[in-house]
Order: C-alpha cells, then structure tokens, then sequence
C-alpha cells in the first residue's frame, strides 16, 4: 500500500502539513472515548485553534479553503481520534457558507474568531421533515422592521448543543418557490429565542441536537432567495473531504488488524501467516488505495478550479465511505471477540464511519448523482 502523499496530486506543503498534524495529533490528543462530548469538542476546538490548523477550514486572503489541505487533516485526524476530526470539520462545514458567500464585513465578524477556536460553528439545514430533500424545508423568516426573525426547527445539527454561529437555511419565499424562495442566515448562539429541543444521541458521542427557533434573530447571508444554492455550494465544498475521513478510519482500522494478525498466535504461527487472512487484508489494503486516489482525484480537481467537480466528489465520497464500512468491519470480524468489546478501536471505530455514509448527501444520493452523470455524458 503506498503513501497517497506521495502521489502528483499533492504539494511539497501537504506534505509537510500532514506531518505537523500527526505530530500534534500524539503529542496532544487523548484516544479515548470522551465522557462529555461537547466538553471534549470544545477544548479540542481550542486546541486545533491554538495549534493553527482551524485557519485551513476558513477563507484566507479572498480565497476559499484548499481541499487537499482539508483532506489531508481530516484523513490524518481521523486516524487518530473521530472526536478530533468531526471538531474540526464542523468549524469548516459551519462556516463556509460565510467564506463562501459573506461580506466584508461578515467574514470579518467571525471567520477570525472561528479559525483561532475562538468561535464553534454549525451548519443547520437539516430538520425533522426534511433530510436529503432540502429544497423543501419549513423554517420561516420573515422580515420586520429590525431585519429577519426565524421560526421553525433544526435536526441533526451537529455542534447544535455548543454552537456560537451558525449558518441557518430558511424558507422567504412560498413553499410553491421550492429551492429558490430559501435564504440563508447567519445566527448567534447565545439568541434568546434559539434553544436546544433534544440533545441526540448517537452510536458516536457527538454534540448533536434538535433545535428550535422562536423569534430568533438571524442576519441575510448573500442574497435573498439564493440559499439553496449558498447549502448545495458549501456541501460541495466539503464533501470530498467526508471521504478523506473515511480514510483516516479505514487505514487505522488496517493498522488494527495488521497489528492484531501479526501477534496473535495461531498454531506454529500467527494469525498473519493464513492465507485466509492474507487475503483479506489485501482487499482491505487495496480498497483503501483506490478511496485514496479517487479523493486525491477530486480534492486536486477543486483546486485547480475545475466548474463542475460533483461527479468526481460524488465518487470520491460514495466509495471512501461505502468501502471504510467494509474495512472497519473486516478488522472487527478478525478480532473476534475483542473487535466488539466496549473499547476496543475497532468496536470505536465501526460506530465511528456509521453516520459519514449519511451526512453531507447519503450514498444513495451519491449513487443519484454519479448516475445521472453517466447518462448525460452517455448522450452527449
């Protein structure tokens, strides 16, 4: 299996990057299972902050995040620690619309404060009825005479129970208008009329929540009516770098088993020496290379500008993540009894890559957006 870093896709500087991470990530982060997760989140915010790596997830100098950059730290944080990972994702998820389409003025507002780990983001899109069908969310805001006031409900918001700015998606316009009567918001935390509904738990500890919004004052990001477009674009944005992830989990599950084949006895042997088990890890360590250069692949494309980069992304999303599943899953099964032991990495590990196979557009829409791809390109 080859370092992906090694590949032409990457910069002398990723390269250095990915190393200043890893370093960071031993030297700093406890592997192990958090007993307060928004606890936990927040402090590793501050220290991602501190440590200078949260200024990769926001806009620099008028320009948007560098994808390989992101991929790189999440593959190599998620390596590591899950919770590390997902802290610093959401700082770049929940704020990219704001890179992506704020003012002056607005960036300047909060894109410091969250690139220091000063400031935890979110990005509330999803709500109770609605989940991959965006374009038919409810919340409202309505204009007075002091600007925007929302009212509805969020679900799933990850960093919804310790968020202090999220970017909020609501319906301006008639449910008729679709996609195109929805704006979107920038939101303080500490609104009063902004409450946790139902802190979520999930097979991963995450400061997940449903939240509600009862008169909350939120400011117009971009323009009105341009909302979906603002979600779709950052999704877009982010979305490679949910496989990147994957990655990171994948190949520690392969270290697992690696480790685990090559100690555990097994008649004059070790567990290494089967065929069996040979074969196995090959098809772990060749699903792993493949979700590496598609990702590779689709994180250079977005850098390098390309117009339409979501089939590469879909690709890139829908494989690292599918095929994370079926690593994590092998090494559990070759631990035996130990791989489903509270604990365990790998028992950590298979509850870790559950939900990246969901959010940011789930497989099947994955599968939606590569098909239909296809079929345009095939009739051309």
């Amino acid at each position: 299996m080859t370092d992906w870093l090694d590949w032409p896709f990457f910069e002398p500087r990723h390269r250095e990057l990915a190393k200043r991470i890893e370093q960071w990530s031993h030297d700093t982060i406890d592997d192990a299972h958090a007993a307060d997760p928004d606890e936990a989140c927040r402090a590793l915010v501050g220290e991602l902050g501190k440590a200078g790596f949260l200024q990769l997830c926001v806009a620099q100098d008028g320009k948007a995040p560098d994808v390989r950059s992101l991929a790189i730290a999440r593959a190599t944080l998620a390596r590591v620690h899950g919770l590390a990972d997902f802290a610093f994702a959401m700082q770049g998820l929940g704020s990219g619309a704001i890179s992506l389409f704020g003012s002056a003025a607005q960036k300047g507002a909060w894109l410091p404060k969250v690139g220091g780990g000063e400031a935890i983001a979110a990005y509330a899109l999803t709500e109770p009825e609605t989940g991959s069908d965006a374009a038919n969310i409810a919340m409202r805001a309505a204009r007075d005479s002091d600007g925007w006031v929302l009212t509805g409900e969020k679900s799933y918001i990850s960093n919804g129970t310790i968020a202090d700015v999220l970017t909020v998606f609501a319906r301006t316009g008639s449910a008729e208008d679709g996609a195109r009567g929805i704006s979107a918001f920038i939101v303080r935390g500490d609104d009063p009329g902004l409450t946790v509904a139902e802190r979520i738990e999930v097979i991963a500890p995450h400061p997940l929540a449903r939240l509600k919004f009862d008169g909350v004052r939120g400011e117009l990001l971009g323009s009105e009516g341009d909302g979906f477009k603002v979600a779709m674009q950052t999704l877009n944005l982010f979305r490679v770098t949910v496989g990147a992830a994957a990655l990171g989990f994948a190949r520690r599950a392969l270290d697992e088993a690696l480790r685990f084949a090559t100690s555990r006895k097994l008649g004059d042997g070790t567990l290494a020496d089967n065929a069996v088990t040979q074969d196995r890890l090959a098809q772990m360590a060749t699903s792993i290379d493949a979700s590496a250069l598609l990702i590779a692949r689709a994180a250079w494309q977005q850098d390098q500008g390309v117009a339409d980069n979501r089939l590469a992304a879909a690709m890139a999303k829908l494989h690292a993540t599918d095929e994370a599943q079926k690593v994590i899953d092998a090494a559990v099964q070759m631990h035996g009894g130990l791989g489903v032991t509270v604990g365990a990495k790998v028992e950590e590990l298979y509850r870790e890559i559950r939900a990246l196979r969901i959010y940011e557009g789930a497989s099947e829409v994955q599968r939606m957006i590569i098909g239909r791809d296809v079929v345009k390109g095939y009739s051309r």
